[in-house]
């Protein structure tokens, strides 16, 4: 097992590991040489095979199943091909619509999950080819996959997945750009302007880890409520559900996340000053789209404080209209709306940790959790 080196435990140790298994991440699937995205998913599905994909599934579960909302949105987006998103153990025990024409992606960090190794089986005995996104490369469902891309997030200990969510997402984004690049809706050079966005990823995170003393001093304030939602839109979205995992699952505390936009449709009704509401702002100021989610999610967070509640902002930095919307912001660097969840999810990481330290928590190990959910 590895060392934990000066950290106290693994999932913190993990958490400033992501800087690296996202550069690695993007090594193994970026040319060095044309700068260009080479995925390692050759096997049985040829680069001109995308251009036949009518539909993808994406099947997963729990951290995976996040990362997969958040890479719909950039297959979406940069590829045009439509997309859903599953429940793995809900895949395999519905009547799927699944064919030749279309490709499943599941999504596993130990490659061995029991719900998703059966949706993957089930994709393919209907016609459909199946691409492994998973962090080991020898694992039953990498074996049985059409093709496999490999995130390089090293050994995940803590039971809270954090690098290999990370990992994940950037492997996502990796195939979007891919296969808009394939069915010929990114020209070249947008190409190699994603591709210099992602490279300058790894650094920003660094950035983001230096609010762990922020993250620290918030736990301090909070480690005793009892109620949080998360909330984001669009992209941001997934991340907020994943930020509310992470809570529940390491401080075993309740934490539910929510679409924004959703948030006045009953979970309004919850607010009082025994909530907290952790909520997802960023804006790509290149895209008058992502403002104008931003100004909409700032929009809500100001209710939320008025009613009562107590709000954390997850904001861009140098955004001055977050200050009167939140109690407390914790910032993250300028990036393009689809690069930002891999930025937003960090603090919310080290928000979780903080606060299950802060309450004695086994964060390393929680109660009835196992790392590898191999019996359904």
């Amino acid at each position: 097992m590895p060392d934990k080196g000066r950290f106290p435990h693994y999932m913190i140790k993990e958490i400033f590991e992501q800087p690296q298994a996202v550069r690695d991440t993007i090594a193994d699937n970026l040319s060095s040489k044309t700068r260009r995205v080479e995925l390692a998913v050759t096997r049985r599905i040829p680069r001109d095979a995308s251009v036949t994909f009518k539909k993808i599934t994406i099947a997963a579960s729990g951290t995976s199943r996040h990362a997969g909302i958040a890479g719909r949105h950039m297959i979406q987006e940069l590829a045009g091909i439509p997309v859903d998103v599953e429940y793995a153990s809900e895949f395999e025990y519905g009547n799927p619509i699944t064919g030749p024409e279309e490709l499943t992606i599941v999504i596993t960090q130990s490659g061995e999950t029991a719900d998703t190794l059966g949706a993957q089986r089930l994709a393919q005995s209907r016609g459909s080819r199946t691409l492994a996104i998973t962090n080991v490369l020898d694992s039953t469902i990498a074996r049985e996959a059409d093709a496999v891309i490999h995130t390089q997030a090293g050994p995940e200990i803590s039971i809270a997945s954090t690098k290999a969510f990370g990992a994940q997402l950037v492997a996502l984004y990796l195939l979007a750009v891919y296969l808009g690049e394939t069915r010929g809706t990114l020209t070249d050079q947008k190409v190699a302007g994603l591709v210099d966005e992602l490279l300058a990823l790894p650094d920003k995170i660094e950035t983001v880890l230096n609010q762990n003393d922020l993250c620290h001093e918030l736990a301090k304030k909070y480690y005793k409520i009892e109620d949080f939602l998360y909330i984001g839109r669009n992209v941001h979205y997934p991340i907020a559900l994943d930020g509310a995992l992470k809570l529940k699952e390491t401080s075993y505390i309740h934490a539910e996340g929510y679409p924004a936009g959703e948030i006045k449709h009953g979970p309004y009704a919850l607010i009082d000053e025994h909530v907290t509401v952790v909520g997802i702002a960023t804006r790509d100021l290149n895209d008058p789209q992502s403002v104008l989610r931003a100004e909409k999610s700032i929009s809500n967070l100001r209710e939320v404080k008025e009613t009562g509640g107590r709000v954390i902002a997850i904001a861009t930095e140098g955004d001055s209209e977050i200050a009167d919307a939140a109690h407390h912001v914790i910032t993250v660097p300028k990036a393009p709306e689809l690069l930002s969840p891999i930025l937003e999810i960090v603090p919310l990481q080290m928000l979780a940790y903080h606060i299950a330290v802060q309450r004695g928590v086994d964060v390393d190990r929680p109660r009835n959790l196992v790392k590898s959910v191999t019996v359904e």
